[in-house]
């Protein structure tokens, strides 16, 4: 009789945890990128590696040395540019910058998508409202971005004149945000 009493109570305990563990996964609102859920719980890096969309990106980073970074605590924001968004780049330009003589630079056009803090697409809407229409973003690098809308789509444009719309904004990370973008942007050379 202790013996189906233990086997209940394990089988019991185990189910309460089974069951916990699911009602914290549905809690939490994900978005999906790149065919797989992003989750408000994992960093950066943790959901980035699961995007098929930014498998470039991702091997970049790693090249960069920058994945401790993006891992710690923040926050960040980052614009994270598709796989199409590198593929529209010249031919050669990804192999030339993931090239060990080239680290620096590469270095600097990656955190030239990242923001300091947190920035939700709500407060960059606040930010270009206050900008009359513009906002500038101080990027990691130390350059900037121009943030602005059209419609209800938001831009950004590189200090090279060239624009990358946000195609998928506001996913949530435990130490930031990400805000998907369709071209690559680069600071001044």
């Amino acid at each position: 009789m202790s013996k189906t009493k233990n086997l209940v109570s394990i089988a019991f305990f185990a189910l309460t945890i089974f069951a916990t563990t699911v009602t914290f996964a549905q809690k939490e609102k994900t978005v999906t990128v790149g065919g797989s859920p992003m989750y408000p719980s994992k960093n950066i890096v943790e959901n980035a590696v699961n995007s098929k969309d930014h498998t470039t990106l991702v091997a970049a980073v790693k090249a960069a040395g920058l994945v401790e970074t993006l891992q710690s605590k923040g926050p960040f924001t980052v614009f994270a540019p598709t796989n199409a968004a590198f593929d529209k780049l010249p031919k050669g330009t990804v192999e030339t910058l993931l090239k060990p003589e080239n680290l620096k630079l590469l270095q600097t056009i990656l955190t030239y998508h990242v923001v300091a803090g947190k920035m939700n697409s709500s407060d960059i809407a606040k930010a270009i409202k206050e900008g009359n229409g513009k906002a500038t973003l101080k990027t990691v690098s130390g350059g900037a971005l121009t943030a602005w809308m059209k419609g209800s789509n938001l831009y950004l444009t590189d200090e090279n004149g060239n624009s990358a719309k946000v195609s998928i904004a506001d996913v949530n990370q435990s130490n930031g945000v990400i805000h998907v973008i369709d071209a690559v942007v680069t600071p001044k050379s």
